[in-house]
């Protein structure tokens, strides 16, 4: 998948500004490039794996952890299909706010701060792929970050008061998730964190009025 993704990048147009030269500077560079996208990839995977997991047996693993009892509830099967089907939707919802939006801002940011300094642009291949692909997972798994706290609240792991009230530490840890895979400028931030925030804002009073308490 790493290769594949890699040959789509380099045939693809619009992920090069204008004026932009990509080097190779080592032998190694593709394997080293394609050994972190595939830990990139199976980041993703282990964080979807996961999140089906909490949907299916949360409560159950959580009751075991606290040696209670809990009854067995039905529809199993249709919470993991409800959890698939989210994580796909706020998947392609994060690819597409990537590749419409969040990227190409980005490279054409960095291509013009360049130019304005009067430097010539040229970029390591590894380095060039790897910030691309490094936007489009962290997008695709932030886009999850909604789902898996509102499956932590219906399993009992977290309480949704306890998410309420300490927003100003959600805000926070959404300026470091976007300093770590952007720019460290506040509208690269921005970019990253924010989106995220307001789902994580519509899934909560989504769950709330679903809540039976």
């Amino acid at each position: 998948m790493a290769e594949w993704m890699i040959e789509i990048l380099l045939d693809a147009d619009g992920y090069r500004p204008v004026g932009v030269e990509i080097i190779v500077l080592q032998p190694m560079e593709i394997i080293l490039l394609k050994l972190r996208i595939a830990s990139q990839i199976a980041v993703a995977a282990f964080t979807i794996t996961l999140v089906c997991d909490l949907a299916m047996n949360g409560r159950k693993i959580i009751a075991d952890g606290k040696r209670i009892s809990i009854e067995a509830s039905a529809g199993g099967f249709s919470r993991l299909l409800f959890t698939i089907f989210s994580i796909i939707f706020l998947g392609l919802l994060g690819f597409v706010y990537a590749h419409e939006i969040l990227i190409p801002f980005l490279l054409d940011y960095l291509a013009k701060d360049a130019s304005t300094a009067g430097l010539d642009s040229t970029w390591q291949l590894r380095s060039w792929i790897g910030f691309i692909m490094g936007l489009y997972i962290g997008s695709i798994v932030s886009f999850q970050i909604p789902l898996a706290v509102v499956i932590l609240i219906r399993a009992g792991l977290l309480e949704r008061k306890t998410v309420t009230d300490n927003r100003s530490f959600l805000w926070f840890a959404a300026a470091v998730f976007g300093a770590f895979v952007s720019p460290p400028d506040p509208l690269s931030m921005f970019l990253i964190g924010g989106p995220m925030l307001v789902i994580l804002e519509i899934a909560l009073l989504l769950e709330r009025i679903t809540s039976n308490d």
